[in-house]
């Protein structure tokens, strides 16, 4: 059952992109390929989730708390 929007699947969609590249363009402070190390890992692993949510058009945490951004069906 899909309750995500297509508003909120081209955000998401937009937000999941940047929140993957953004450690793979960044400078690491250290000199090394990645940036920002644990936080690269959750940048990449936020931008799998919301790039899957946008895909799937259904949210889990919407489901939890009761909320839909795409019209009902008849």
């Amino acid at each position: 059952m899909a309750n995500v929007g297509t508003l909120d699947r081209i955000v998401r969609a937009i937000a999941g992109v940047v929140l993957l590249a953004i450690p793979f363009v960044s400078a690491a402070p250290e000199g090394g390929g990645m940036a920002y190390g644990v936080y690269g890992w959750v940048m990449i692993a936020a931008g799998v989730v919301m790039l899957a949510t946008a895909a799937l058009r259904f949210c889990p945490l919407y489901m939890l708390f009761g909320l839909r951004t795409c019209p009902l069906s008849k």
